[in-house]
């Protein structure tokens, strides 16, 4: 289902009843909605509304010229914007990646919009600041931050030889046959809708503002009053777990949970852990 949104059109699968509490999923890069299909029918048949966009620039969606249309306001006003679409005031939001970047703002700007906030294996931006000031270790997992940078090569790069390194970048850093053939095909075909690899990429040109980051008058950002959940893949290849208890906390109600075994693609991985997890905490 189409959804007009912050004046672009947001694809969206939705499930659930409809005078359920509203759950909107997030997905990250290089992902798109079915990175969830793993969610969507579980927490449906617990009585969510459930919403699952492919974020702007993914998939069918809609995809705006240009870099300053990805940055984080504009993306976090797109899920305001599905939240009014289902007639509500609040909504229960869970990001992985990106969409867990785009959780982190909705908490910290846009807090009135959030009942409870869940965030998959994403350090609040500030975090993620100060380690890649700071720690060798964490720059040198996200170089492709920096290469994203780059015009155009990185397309080439992401594309060439029928996608073979983005099809690697899945398998290599998941545990074995989480992403098998099948789920590659829906992949590619995400990635080869016209224009999408740009407009997916742009998230990363627009997002480095995000992470030089400009504290105002010297201050560190507000704490998060919004409930929240972190949940994090210890094998992570891309992102440090001591990033994790320094992010949540900067809330005033928060709790991280590690899964011992998962990577940066829990919610594919460990489904059976992740899912009831997430169930306790959005419903008490």
């Amino acid at each position: 289902m189409n959804v007009r949104t912050n004046g672009i059109t947001l694809h969206t699968v939705q499930a659930g009843p409809k005078d359920g509490p509203l759950l909107i999923f997030l997905h990250g890069f290089p992902e798109f909605w079915y990175c969830w299909h793993r969610q969507i029918d579980f927490f449906a048949e617990k009585g969510f509304r459930v919403m699952v966009p492919d974020q702007r620039g993914y998939n069918t969606s809609s995809k705006p010229s240009g870099i300053s249309p990805y940055r984080v306001d504009f993306i976090a006003r797109d899920t305001i914007g599905l939240i009014e679409y289902a007639g509500r005031r609040k909504a229960c939001i869970v990001g992985h990646d990106w969409g867990g970047a785009t959780a982190w703002w909705l908490g910290q700007r846009y807090f009135s919009w959030v009942e409870k906030l869940a965030v998959l294996n994403c350090p609040h931006p500030s975090v993620m600041r100060e380690h890649l000031s700071n720690n060798p270790a964490q720059r040198k997992k996200s170089w492709y931050i920096f290469y994203y940078q780059l015009p155009w090569l990185p397309e080439w790069t992401m594309s060439r030889n029928d996608w073979e390194f983005s099809r690697k970048a899945l398998q290599f850093t998941s545990v074995r046959g989480t992403f098998n053939e099948d789920e590659m095909s829906k992949y590619v075909e995400a990635w080869s809708q016209p224009g999408a690899l740009t407009a997916m990429l742009n998230w990363y040109r627009a997002g480095i503002q995000l992470l030089k980051g400009r504290r105002r008058n010297g201050h560190s950002p507000r704490k998060i009053e919004v409930s929240t959940l972190l949940l994090w893949g210890v094998k992570d290849r891309f992102l440090d777990r001591e990033m994790a208890q320094p992010s949540i906390e900067r809330c005033t109600r928060g709790e991280v949970v590690y899964l011992d075994e998962a990577t940066h693609w829990l919610q594919h991985e460990e489904p059976e852990t992740v899912n009831p997890l997430l169930l306790e905490f959005f419903s008490c």
